[in-house]
């Protein structure tokens, strides 16, 4: 009973992220157990397990006395996120660079050869990032820091992923998202961290992630006038 509940509760959670990524519930939206119940068709218990669990890797957030919701994008959160970032995986990937072997290395090029060979965009959705493409530039971001051998290190890395992955999907249609050589981007750190260049590849790396910041913000900027001027 209890493995059962617990694979319910897991095919739960995956349900609920890809439905907050898709855009069912937007940024700053409650989610609501009942419904949620209804639409996955288990109890309000097993919903409140699920919504418990992706708080506490950060995807959504809980308000006191109010419930879930998905985290609303605010311009200093995103900053501060993005800075955290580029300091904890800046840091842990110098200590990769130090400290993986050539297995590393290995895993690290197969990584990024499954990513460069994911489409990005389907003629499906061509304006959103794909649901595959998500998972192996994920995988290439963890296994790049993987190395460094201090859990605690990715363990943050992974919550800062996390915190700023429904954004990351949010953000995919504006202009500078489709245009963006992310690929060249990533083939860039791969080349310097194979080259054993740690200054290099973690100033890569950090402009990697202020440049995803920026775009996230140059599409909520666009959303907030396309709201203001549908007001007026």
């Amino acid at each position: 009973m209890a493995t059962e509940r617990t694979r319910k509760r897991g095919q739960v959670i995956d349900a609920i992220r890809a439905d907050v990524l898709s855009g069912v519930w937007p940024p700053g939206s409650r989610v609501p157990p009942g419904e949620l119940a209804e639409r996955y068709e288990t109890s309000t218990t097993v919903i409140r397990e699920a919504l418990t669990r992706l708080a506490g890797e950060n995807f959504l957030t809980i308000e006191p006395n109010r419930g879930f919701f998905v985290p609303a994008l605010t311009e200093g959160g995103l900053r501060d996120i993005t800075d955290a970032r580029c300091l904890i995986e800046g840091r842990a990937l110098e200590l990769a660079i130090e400290r993986g072997g050539v297995e590393w290395e290995g895993e690290l090029i197969a990584a990024h050869h499954l990513l460069a060979r994911t489409p990005r965009r389907t003629e499906d959705d061509p304006t959103h990032t794909s649901a595959d493409w998500l998972a192996a530039h994920r995988a290439f971001h963890e296994k790049l820091i993987e190395a460094c051998g201090v859990p605690s290190l990715c363990g943050f890395a992974r919550q800062l992923t996390n915190a700023t992955e429904l954004f990351r999907r949010w953000s995919a249609p504006d202009p500078n998202a489709r245009v963006r050589d992310v690929e060249k981007e990533h083939r860039d750190i791969l080349d310097a961290v194979l080259a054993r260049d740690t200054e290099t590849a973690v100033a890569l790396l950090q402009a990697h992630f202020q440049r995803t910041s920026e775009i996230v913000l140059h599409r909520a900027h666009q959303e907030d006038r396309a709201h203001q001027e549908d007001a007026g």
